[in-house]
Formats: C-alpha cells, sequence, structure tokens
C-alpha cells in the first residue's frame, strides 16, 4: 500500500520515538483491519459477538434486559459475558446502519469463578480492553467499547471494564469517588491478566475519567509487582484524560518502563474536558496542546482538528482518522 506524505510524516522512526513527545497528524489515515494479524483462532466481534465484561456496577435481576448492570456501586466486582446481537446483514440492515446500532447488549451472564473464569476466557488470544469515562451507562460504554472494536477490525477479544457511573451530567462528584473505588478492582484484574502463562497480548484503551482508573490501577499494580507482565502489555492508549496535569504528571513518574507503551490523545476545543475543569478546579490532561505534554517523552496525538460536535469529546471512537491512529498503535504493540 502507498502512503501519503501525511501517513509517512505519521510513521515514527526509532529516534523520534526515543526522543520525546510528540503531535502525530492524523489526515488520509482511514481505519481497517489490514493492520492485525490474523493469528490462529482469531476472530473478530462480528464473528464471535460476545463482550467479556469486569464490573463494579450492581447487576439489575438476572441480567437480561436493560439495563442490565446500573450505577449502584457493588459490594464486590462482577465478571460476566454480554452476548450481543450482530449486525443486520441484510439488504434493510446495511440501509438502516447510520441509525441504528450495529450491536445492542442482549444479555449479561454472571460467571460463577468470577475474576479467574474472566482470565480464563481471554487465554489464548490478543484482548482489546476498554474503560469508559465520566457519564456513562453500562449499555453505552459497551456500545463504546464495540464500536471500537468493530470499527478497527480487531482480531481478539472485546473486553470492557465499567466502573460504577450513575450517567448523568449532573452526577460529576458521584463518578470521580466510583472512579477511585475502582481502582483496586481494576488493578486486580489487570494482575491476573498481565501475569497468566497462557495470556496473549493485552491491549489497553481508557477514555476520560476512566483515564485516572487505568493509571491508578497500573500504578498500583507496579507497586505490589514490580513489572511483572510488561511484556504483555500492548499498546496503552489514553484518549481525552480527564486528569488533573499534576496528577498526571506524578504518576506518569512512578510508572516506569511501562509509560513507553503510552499514547495519548488530547484536543484543545474538548468541551467536557472544559466543563471539568471548571468542576475539579485544575487544567485537564486531554485539553492540553501537545507541546505543554513534551517533557514527559510521551507519544501524543493532537486530535483537536477532528473533534466535531458539540461537546467534542468522543473523537477515539466518533473519528475514523483517530481511530485508525489507535489502530497502528495497537498494530505496532503486537
Amino acid at each position: 500500500m502507498t502512503l501519503s506524505p501525511l501517513q509517512k510524516r505519521f510513521s515514527l522512526s526509532r529516534r523520534a520515538m526515543l526522543a520525546g513527545a510528540l503531535s502525530l497528524p492524523l489526515a488520509n489515515c482511514r481505519s481497517g483491519n489490514e493492520g492485525f494479524v490474523a493469528r490462529a483462532g482469531a476472530t473478530t466481534l462480528a464473528e464471535a459477538p460476545v463482550l467479556h465484561v469486569a464490573t463494579t456496577r450492581r447487576l439489575v435481576g438476572d441480567g437480561v434486559r436493560s439495563p442490565f448492570l446500573d450505577g449502584s456501586r457493588s459490594a464486590q466486582p462482577i465478571f460476566a459475558e454480554a452476548d450481543l446481537t450482530p449486525p443486520d446483514s441484510s439488504t434493510f440492515g446495511q440501509l438502516t446502519r447510520l441509525v441504528t446500532s450495529d450491536f445492542a447488549v442482549q444479555r449479561v451472564r454472571a460467571q460463577a469463578d468470577g475474576r479467574d473464569a474472566f482470565a480464563n476466557g481471554l487465554r489464548g488470544r490478543d484482548t482489546l480492553l476498554f474503560v469508559h469515562g465520566f457519564n456513562q451507562t453500562f449499555e453505552a460504554a459497551a456500545a463504546d467499547a464495540v464500536k471500537l472494536s468493530h470499527s478497527i477490525g480487531f482480531r481478539g477479544n472485546t473486553a470492557l471494564f465499567s466502573w460504577a457511573s450513575k450517567g448523568g451530567l449532573l452526577d460529576y462528584g458521584y463518578d470521580r469517588e466510583s472512579a477511585l473505588l475502582a481502582r483496586d478492582p481494576l488493578a486486580e484484574t489487570l494482575h491476573g491478566l498481565l501475569t497468566d502463562d497462557f495470556g496473549a497480548k493485552l491491549h489497553l484503551v481508557a477514555h476520560s475519567m476512566g483515564t485516572l482508573v487505568m493509571l491508578e490501577a497500573l500504578r498500583i499494580h507496579r507497586d505490589r509487582s514490580k513489572d511483572a507482565g510488561l511484556d504483555k502489555l500492548g499498546a496503552l492508549v489514553l484518549a481525552a484524560p480527564d486528569i488533573d496535569q499534576d496528577v498526571f504528571r506524578a504518576t506518569i513518574q512512578k510508572l516506569g518502563p511501562w509509560r513507553e507503551k503510552i499514547t495519548v490523545i488530547t484536543a484543545t476545543n474538548d468541551r467536557a474536558l472544559d466543563l471539568s475543569r471548571r468542576l475539579a478546579g485544575g487544567a485537564r490532561v486531554g485539553a492540553l496542546p501537545a507541546e505543554a505534554l513534551a517533557d514527559l517523552n510521551l507519544k501524543v496525538i493532537d486530535a483537536t482538528a477532528f473533534s466535531s460536535g458539540f461537546i467534542r469529546h468522543d473523537a477515539f471512537v466518533a473519528n475514523a482518522d483517530v481511530r485508525a491512529a489507535i489502530q497502528r498503535a495497537i498494530s505496532r504493540a503486537v
């Protein structure tokens, strides 16, 4: 495939990767599945429509009807599989794809053996694990995880860590406390996946407030287990991080070699993060210009020109160019 000049600029030289923070151009880069290695037994969501779920939410009833999992906090983490209704491949289905979701959660089946069953279900295949942000119901978070995986043609397991967000614009305080409570459950989940002798590559994508949960969980894992599992970690993508810049800097310094896996996606016109700044009182990393992170030696994608809509907070799933950048980050880490 012949690369355009902008695509060539996107491909980082080894010197550039070691040099420091970079603002990576995205134009003319589209997503597809050509970048992923077809490992033995690896399937896409279209072929095996199951979403693996780890959550600190409370299960609603027997998990057979919406909302499946609500915004209440569960006393113990729940591990489950969510059966998905795949896209309608008929002619009518293709015509209505623009106004309907490609996938929908059909039911959520809790696993009796908990974390062990969750890890066993992911063994042998690469996994893309998504952690959602503020103001997300379980079904909205599941939709984002599935859309990202499906749109980039990821081959392997698709998983979601869903913490107890209430899914309301006025619940920022509750959500932040829920995010902090989810740090240890996610750390324990990551430990099980990263130290599993039969595990494959684990790629992590976190969005908004979910980036705080992710970084804190990795810090806890490293405090407890040093660099165990570093070889199994693939890409670590932080999309629109809703983290105070001082907290971010302090946490990054504690991650050691894990930080080399990080790609940060920012947008200076992100209105959701502007609101977070007003509520929390500090500049949010996801709304900073790339040069503000240059001294941290991270890979940085400036998606300002690619963020659309009124809120401009979901470019990681809404924009094909940004999704393509995530795809390449994962492909390079396989």
